[in-house]
C-alpha cells in the first residue's frame, strides 16, 4: 500500500475550498469530565483533545481537512452514554463510547447505523473479531491481552502461580467483570486460586469491607481491575494495611499518577501494567506545546501532562487519525464517511518507523490490525511507581493470543447468537 500522506495529498487538492473543507470530519467522543470517574476522564479528555487540536493547527487536520473532535458528556453513564451515541451519530465518521457499558448498549446499534465504534484498550474483549464485530476495534490491546501479560508476569516471580492465591479486586460493573472468564480458564490449567473481590459503585470511595476479606484471605498478589474513585481509594486501604505494594498490580485503568501521588512513598512497588508510557519529551509533545498549550487552546497543566493518562489520550487520539489518514489514501478523498474509516482502522500498521515519523517514540509498541484482527495486540510493558511517577519496570511484553483465540470465538459465536439476525463478514478468517 502507497504511503497515505501522498495520496491523501491528492484527495484533497480535489476538496481544497470546498464547504465540505470547512465543515470537517466529525470524531465525537462520548467524554466524561463529571461525576464519580472524572479524575481519569479528564486528563485522558484532555490528551485526546490535544492530539487534534494540534494536528487541525499545525496540519490543517488530516489530508487537509479540519477534525471537529466534538464531545458529549456521559458522567460516564450507560444511559446518557447512548443519548450521546444517537444525539451524535447523524454527521459522525465514528463513535468512542468510553465505557464498556456504553460499548455494549451501542455494539448492535452499529451494525444498523454502519459507524466504527474506537474503544482503544477497552471494550468487549470478543470485539477483537473483526469477522464477527466489523464495526468495532479496541486496538491496541484488549482486556485479555492484559490478563495474559498480568498471569504471565506473576508466574515469573517466585516460584510461580502454582499453589498461590490470587485476588481479583475489581468493580462490580461490565468493565471489571470482562477479565474473569480468562483468569478462571488460566486459573485452573496453572493450579492458582483465583478470588473474585467485587467493589459496588457506592463502595468505591469506602472499601474497608473488602480490604476486611483481603486481610483474611491473605492473597500472594491482588490484580485490581479499577476505574475512576476506586482506584484511589485501593491504594489509600492498600497502605491502610500495609498490604506489600510490590503485591499489587493493576490493569492499565488503574495506574494513574495522581491516585498513587496520594501515597507518595508508600505506594512504592505498585505496579500496572500499560499499553501507553509518557514521553515528555517525545516531538509530538512538543508540537502539541507549541501549537496548543501556548496558543491557550488547552485545559490541560503540565504536571497532567507529563502523566500516564493525559499521554494515553494523545495515543488514543493518533491511533484514530492513523485509520483516517490510511482511509483518505485507500479512497482517493479527504471527505471519507464511515465506512470507509472502518476500512482505514482495521488495516492500521503502526510500525516504530511511523511512531518515530510522529514523534511518538516509546509511547505505544508497534501494532497492526486486520479485517480479521480489531485488536492488533501491541502488548505493552510493566509500570511501577517510584514514589512520585511510574517508570518502566519490563521490557515489551506480549500476550499469549493463542491462549484465548478460542474463547474469543466461543464469546463471539454466544454473542451473535444471542442477538440474531447478526451480520457477519464474511471476507474475513477469525483471528489468529
Amino acid at each position: 500500500m502507497k504511503h497515505w500522506k501522498t495520496l491523501a495529498a491528492a484527495a484533497v487538492a480535489t476538496t481544497v475550498g470546498s464547504a465540505v473543507l470547512a465543515e470537517g470530519l466529525v470524531t465525537p467522543n462520548l467524554s466524561y469530565r463529571t461525576g464519580p470517574f472524572a479524575a481519569t476522564g479528564i486528563p485522558l479528555m484532555n490528551g485526546q483533545k490535544d492530539y487534534m487540536e494540534m494536528l487541525n493547527a499545525r496540519d490543517g487536520g488530516i489530508g487537509g481537512i479540519k477534525i471537529d473532535f466534538t464531545e458529549c458528556e456521559t458522567g460516564y453513564s450507560t444511559e446518557k452514554g447512548v443519548e450521546c451515541y444517537e444525539k451524535t451519530k447523524g454527521e459522525a465518521i465514528v463513535t468512542q463510547p468510553w465505557s464498556t457499558g456504553i460499548t455494549l448498549q451501542v455494539l448492535p446499534k452499529t451494525n444498523v447505523d454502519e459507524i466504527p465504534i474506537l474503544a482503544p484498550g477497552y471494550g468487549f474483549s470478543p470485539m477483537a473479531d473483526g469477522k464477527t464485530f466489523q464495526w468495532a476495534f479496541n486496538a491496541p490491546s484488549g482486556y485479555w491481552d492484559g490478563a495474559s501479560m498480568i498471569v504471565s508476569y506473576l508466574d515469573g516471580k517466585d516460584g510461580g502461580l502454582s499453589g498461590k492465591k490470587v485476588a481479583f479486586l475489581h468493580l462490580d460493573h461490565p468493565y471489571g467483570k470482562e477479565p474473569i472468564p480468562l483468569f478462571e480458564k488460566k486459573a485452573a490449567e496453572m493450579g492458582f486460586e483465583f478470588l473474585p473481590i467485587p467493589v459496588g459503585l457506592k463502595e468505591m470511595q469506602n472499601q474497608s469491607a473488602q480490604w476486611l476479606q483481603v486481610r483474611r484471605e491473605r492473597p500472594d498478589y491482588v490484580v485490581m481491575w479499577g476505574w475512576g474513585a476506586m482506584n484511589a481509594g485501593a491504594i489509600t486501604e492498600a497502605v491502610k494495611t500495609k498490604f506489600p505494594m510490590e503485591n499489587f498490580i493493576g490493569v492499565w485503568w488503574s495506574g494513574h499518577d495522581a491516585d498513587l501521588a496520594l501515597v507518595g512513598d508508600a505506594g512504592k512497588g505498585y505496579k500496572s501494567i500499560s499499553w501507553s508510557f509518557p514521553n515528555p519529551d517525545a516531538g509530538v509533545m512538543a508540537d502539541i506545546q507549541k501549537h496548543v498549550v501556548d496558543a491557550g487552546k488547552s485545559l490541560s497543566n503540565a504536571d497532567e501532562m507529563s502523566g500516564v493518562f493525559y499521554g494515553r489520550g494523545v495515543v488514543m487520539s493518533m491511533i484514530l487519525a492513523e485509520g483516517i489518514a490510511a482511509a483518505q489514501a485507500e479512497f482517493g478523498t479527504a471527505e471519507i464517511n464511515a465506512s470507509q474509516l472502518r476500512w482505514g482502522l482495521e488495516n492500521l500498521n503502526i510500525t516504530e518507523a511511523r511512531l518515530a515519523e510522529l514523534g511518538m517514540e516509546g509511547m505505544v509498541p508497534a501494532f497492526s490490525t486486520s479485517c480479521a484482527n480489531h485488536t492488533g495486540n501491541s502488548g505493552g510493558w510493566m509500570l511501577e511507581w517510584d514514589g512520585s511517577k511510574f517508570v518502566k519496570a519490563s521490557d515489551h511484553l506480549v500476550p499469549d493470543t493463542s491462549d484465548y483465540a478460542a474463547l474469543i470465538a466461543e464469546k463471539a459465536a454466544e454473542y451473535a447468537t444471542a442477538n440474531a439476525p447478526w451480520p457477519m463478514n464474511e471476507s474475513c478468517d477469525a483471528p489468529s
